[in-house]
């Protein structure tokens, strides 16, 4: 894990409101039908929630997949997103054993 880079991700009140709406699948519009196996939230709709030009939502969700925060699928011309909870737990691990533990 690049602790640096992960600091780096949350660096940003929008990229951490992110993370947090995708605990919830329900914080967003239900997904197209024929998206509905999909596990994630569709990019268009986080660009919705956040109010943000789509540049910049795809930029931040590319800095939380560096990150490994996220993990994105893609499906046609769609990219969905969903948090990658065991990486978010190493993380917090790592930050705790920097911080706390040594």
């Amino acid at each position: 894990m690049d602790l640096e880079r992960s600091l780096s991700a949350l660096n940003n009140p929008v990229r951490r409101q992110i993370l947090e709406w995708l605990k919830d699948r329900g914080n967003f519009p239900p997904a197209l039908p024929e998206h509905a196996d999909v596990e994630g939230v569709c990019v268009g709709y986080i660009q919705e929630k956040a109010k943000l030009s789509q540049s910049t939502i795809s930029n931040y969700m590319g800095l939380l997949k560096q990150a490994g925060f996220v993990v994105a699928e893609r499906h046609g011309q769609w990219t969905f997103y969903r948090r990658h909870e065991e990486n978010i737990r190493a993380f917090l691990s790592a930050v705790e054993d920097e911080l706390i533990k040594r």
